[in-house]
């Protein structure tokens, strides 16, 4: 159950409050109010005005140069954009990570996160970091606009939303790089999901869709269930067969138990990394599932991030390219490492390697390759 959200900023701020004001009575708190300006002083900065996705009117800096976020979606979205404006990260990064992207931006603070996940956001972490605007980007919370604005008061730091689903990212960027100055930039990520979520539609649309689960937990015991937050991709390119009656939310998915997958039998299975895959293949029990008989059961990659989106963001277009080509290799006619390796450019600022492809698709379109295209 989710912590009342102004008591837990109210005792957060006063922890930080207390941190950070051991210093000469005279020193303002980070959120205490200047001292009135002098005839000397200097002007104030520049400002302006950002509406955000939920309607709210916010007053910024006129130039944006330090930028935090609220949530591993924003961290995403916006390392993929402005890695050199983050003053901190959300999460940590998986430990993969750090083959894949420059010391400096492995090591950026932790600020925590708002909703979900582990722990909260560390507020004195936040007003320490030099933030200028907190950015939160993904589908909106229905208390979402009370909650930036009790955080933008007890703070004094501008908070904004910005919604980005599979369907609207390109426009999403385009407004985060209205946000923070970077028109030009957040032009070409706006274009390569378009253009990637158009081709998965495309292809979608011209294939008989195969039966498949996407199975998750370290036993093999949970999916993905139909109409959940985290199938879209799995639906828009497959029969997704784990029907249920109240999908999860999570990203664990389900618990279903391997005796109604064996009903369910589909002819392809997917495993999440570090669930199952590497024991099905000898398990009598699960030997009797078609897919598993056949060979047609793959681990999605990982690094820096699951591939298909745990947690749901942009890397779900990456996603959309592997899916389309292990299930559908002559409707998905391109060229899958060059296609990867746009993606790790783009949203990793990351030359990626042919040998670092092979080893991320080793369990899916490695395995297809040995065994001659299942």
């Amino acid at each position: 159950m989710k912590k009342p959200l102004s008591l837990l900023l109210a005792l957060t701020l006063v922890l930080s409050l207390c941190a950070c004001g051991g210093g000469a009575a005279d020193t303002p708190a980070p959120t205490q109010s200047a001292p009135a300006q002098t005839e000397s002083a200097a002007p104030a900065a520049e400002t302006r005005t950002f509406t955000d996705s939920v309607g709210r009117t916010v007053t910024l800096p006129a130039q944006i140069d330090k930028v935090a976020v609220t949530g591993p979606l924003a961290q995403i979205v916006l390392f993929a954009l402005c890695p050199d404006k983050l003053v901190g990260i959300a999460n940590a990064w998986d430990v993969s990570a750090a083959e894949y992207l420059d010391t400096e931006y492995y090591n950026l603070p932790l600020l925590g996160q708002l909703y979900g996940g582990q722990g909260e956001l560390n507020l004195e972490t936040l007003l320490a970091s030099g933030a200028q605007v907190v950015i939160d980007v993904g589908e909106p919370k229905d208390t979402i606009a009370e909650d930036l604005d009790a955080l933008q008061e007890q703070t004094g730091l501008p908070f904004v939303h910005v919604t980005a689903t599979t369907q609207t990212t390109g426009e999403a960027y385009r407004l985060l790089g209205e946000l923070v100055g970077m028109e030009a930039e957040a032009e070409t990520l706006a274009s390569y999901c378009e253009e990637v979520y158009a081709r998965a539609v495309d292809i979608a649309g011209r294939v008989d869709k195969v039966d498949l689960l996407y199975i998750t937990g370290p036993d093999g015991q949970n999916v993905i269930a139909q109409n959940s937050y985290h199938s879209e991709i799995i639906d828009l390119l497959s029969n997704n067969l784990a029907v249920v009656e109240s999908p999860s939310s999570k990203g664990t998915g389900n618990e279903v138990g391997l005796e109604q997958i064996l009903l369910w039998d589909p002819d392809y299975i997917i495993f999440a990394p570090d669930s199952a895959y590497d024991a099905v293949g000898e398990d009598p029990a699960w030997g009797q599932l078609t897919a598993i008989a056949a060979g047609r059961y793959y681990e999605t990659p990982m690094g820096p991030y699951n591939w298909m989106g745990f947690p749901p963001s942009v890397q779900r277009y990456l996603g959309m390219l592997w899916m389309a080509k292990l299930l559908y290799p002559e409707e998905a006619g391109y060229d899958l490492y060059e296609e990867v390796a746009r993606y790790y450019d783009l949203f990793y600022h990351c030359a990626l390697t042919r040998a670092q492809y092979d080893a991320l698709v080793a369990n899916s379109i490695g395995r297809q390759s040995v065994q001659g295209g299942v």
